[in-house]
């Protein structure tokens, strides 16, 4: 009996001085809040940024964890590069080098636990890391495991710091925002889901670096370089567009969109980036720039860059380079395509945020980045980090592409009236271009102005700097187009923002200066066009003689009715022109507008709206009023990133002129926070999509 009670007091002894490392835990929950990236839960994968502590746990059997026989090393792994670090006993921070160390505030011998930090310049990217274990007796136990280490703008030595806690939220963070289109004087809220915590985004993320040029021809120079927001930039440029590459999107302006989806159908990124990744990366059908532009905005926040979607309203693309573009209209103010040269009514780009140590501190902060492929840069399409201090600065001599940025906001528009080959007139405008730069407001769906960041702010659109994105002040909407010729002066304003439905309203307004009676013979004539295009054919004009007595003021009141324009109505804008021809001199005068007709708005209404919690089910009605002359029907698509899993559809049959529609819809919203639930009604019988939004708020149950 004596002899049972040895051999198992020896057994147990045995047992107890064998080291066994079971598993390690990472800690997922937890290291995720404290990294701010909780919002990538849903992956249960552990995202961390670098320049901060995660941790780690070990589970063990047998005996403890001796830390003054045992020794723990840790091998970190980005595809062949790597760093082995031993697991000291106490901190020893570095900003260079990878280090770890036993976590002494809560120390337990069977469960230990040790601190990882990153140095705040480390790539970005997925990592393996092997943990092993040498023991006194000289046994070696190892285990791998897997983490994705993204850039830390909360981080002062990382190179995209930004330094407000609200900035960080919105940049980062924020899940949903504005785009803006449309026009300066008519600026239309575009509602969409950036989708960078949603299922599949993350992953599709880090695939676009490894799908990239830069590390199929050389994976390792790839991996080292991704430590520089700089070096990110430009590669995911490149591969939004695909041009060059196996790039995210395709690029359609041709109006024939049957191979794939119209532009303005998207919601979100999210829909894009996994449908892309799901191809086996050929390129989504299709987009245009607010499309590839807000697609790179998701990218550079789930790599932790702050970013923000900017739009530039008249921008220029100067293909010679003179800083000056050429618009050509007839004597009946038609206006052609007579130049390379072109000016679209809006383009959008991002701006990320970072310091430029490669050009000096002074051109640290907002860069613009544009994925639209216009020009290629260093050969291939892409464009920029262009610091916007740089354009405003006109410091074209530094890279990259800051003298094709710099155009885009400050190029000269000469308006040439032609008859027969001969040129009759050139009226010359120094602000039209970059007459509007703007992004979302932080924290506020409303419009920020950020032209004075860009260039020498002369116009008084600085008032839209406070203006709600979805109201419009008409003080702040009219606008004079105006000319002079020899003895007179010739202005074109529009009564107030085009809204579909009502008529479109402007003034003609005459000045003789001359002391004696003159003739003229007017014309006027509106042509529709795209944002990025000429106008096509005329589908309004008048025509007639205006008589003016000496000194004379005549102010000319002029409509266009709804069944005049209701073809065009939507993502189409209107080009408006009035010549004016002295009839004994042949002189010419000319005065244009370019201006959008506002859509109707859908209306969204959540039930008991102030008690929104997090896993508990709401109700939402969003309804539709039909402001044109004809039954309308179309396809309703609901979406919201945190709130709807996946986006509802629905069809709506025939609804009647001034017919109103009503459909709800339930969700269950999944995140905490301000969250943006968004619809969209594409429209069968007309070229319209009509858009609402509503912003949220849900509380923690």
């Amino acid at each position: 009996m004596e002899s049972s009670r040895a051999d198992r007091s020896t057994s147990n002894d045995m047992y107890m001085d064998e080291f066994k490392l079971q598993s390690v835990d990472l800690e997922v929950e937890e290291n995720l809040s404290r990294h701010r990236t909780d919002g990538f839960s849903g992956s249960k994968a552990l995202v961390v940024r670098r320049g901060a502590p995660f941790r780690i746990s070990l589970q063990l059997g047998g005996r403890p964890f001796d830390p003054n026989t045992d020794i723990l090393k840790i091998k970190i792994m980005l595809g062949r590069l790597y760093a082995i670090m031993p697991v000291k006993n106490s901190p020893k921070p570095s900003a260079s080098r990878w280090t770890a160390h036993m976590d002494l505030a809560s120390l337990n011998p069977l469960q230990p636990s040790v601190l990882i930090c990153s140095p705040a310049s480390a790539p970005v990217g997925r990592y393996r890391f092997v943990l092993c274990a040498f023991t006194k007796d000289g046994a070696r136990i190892c285990t791998v495991s897997q983490f994705t280490l993204l850039c830390n703008p909360w981080c002062q030595e990382d190179s995209v710091f930004i330094p407000f806690e609200d900035q960080r939220e919105e940049y980062v963070l924020n899940d949903s925002g504005l785009l803006f289109m449309g026009t300066a004087m008519n600026i239309v809220p575009l509602p969409w889901s950036f989708d960078q915590f949603e299922s599949g985004v993350l992953e599709a993320c880090l695939n676009l670096l490894e799908v990239s040029p830069q590390h199929q021809q050389n994976r390792r120079m790839d991996h080292l370089n991704r430590n520089d927001p700089v070096y990110l930039g430009r590669v995911v440029s490149a591969m939004i567009n695909c041009e060059d590459d196996r790039g995210v999107l395709k690029g359609n302006w041709s109006g024939d969109f049957k191979q794939g989806v119209h532009p303005s159908q998207w919601t979100g990124s999210g829909d894009i980036l996994r449908q892309w990744a799901k191809s086996g990366f050929s390129p989504v059908k299709y987009g245009q720039c607010w499309v590839f532009a807000a697609v790179m905005c998701t990218v550079m926040r789930v790599l932790g860059v702050p970013c923000r979607v900017v739009t530039n309203y008249n921008s220029a693309h100067d293909t010679n380079n003179n800083l000056v573009i050429e618009e050509y209209y007839t004597k009946t103010g038609l206006k052609l395509n007579g130049s390379k040269d072109s000016i679209w009514n809006f383009h959008v780009w991002v701006e990320c945020w970072m310091s430029r140590p490669d050009l000096g501190s002074a051109m640290d902060g907002w860069q613009v980045l544009d994925p639209t492929p216009q020009e290629r840069s260093a050969g291939v399409f892409c464009c920029g980090p262009a610091p916007v201090k740089a354009v405003r600065d006109r410091r074209v001599d530094l890279i990259y592409d800051v003298p094709f940025v710099y155009a885009e906001v400050n190029a000269d528009v000469h308006t040439i009236i032609v008859d027969q080959g001969q040129v009759l007139r050139v009226n010359k405008d120094t602000e039209k271009v970059g007459t509007l730069v703007c992004t979302k407001a932080v924290a506020f769906p409303r419009v920020q102005n950020i032209t004075g960041d860009y260039k020498l702010v002369k116009s008084p659109m600085s008032t839209l700097s406070s203006r709600s994105s979805r109201s419009s002040d008409d003080s702040t909407l009219r606008r004079a187009s105006t000319a002079a010729a020899a003895g007179v002066l010739l202005f074109l304003t529009l009564d107030k923002a085009a809204v579909s439905g009502q008529p479109i309203g402007f003034t003609v307004k005459i000045i003789n200066k001359q002391k004696k009676t003159k003739r003229f013979r007017m014309h006027l004539n509106a042509q529709a066009k795209e944002y990025n295009h000429s106008p096509s054919d005329t589908f309004w004009e008048s025509n007639g003689v205006v008589q003016m007595g000496p000194s004379e003021v005549k102010i000319l009141q002029q409509k266009i009715m709804l069944v005049q324009y209701e073809d065009v109505v939507g993502d189409d804008l209107i080009n408006l022109a009035v010549v004016l021809e002295d009839m004994s001199t042949h002189e010419q005068a000319l005065a244009s507008e370019e201006f959008n007709i506002a859509s109707p708005q859908l209306i969204i209404k959540i039930a008991d709206e102030k008690s929104v919690a997090a896993h508990r089910e709401q109700t939402a009605t969003i309804t539709f009023t039909n402001p044109f002359s004809h039954p309308v029907s179309g396809v309703l698509i609901i979406a919201g990133a945190g709130l709807i899993q996946d986006r509802a559809t629905f069809r709506m049959p025939p609804l009647k002129a001034g017919g109103k529609v009503e459909q709800t819809i339930s969700f269950i919203p999944r995140m905490v926070g301000s969250k943006m639930l968004h619809a969209v009604l594409r429209l069968t019988d007309v070229r319209c999509t009509v858009r609402g939004f509503k912003m949220v708020s849900v509380q923690s149950r």
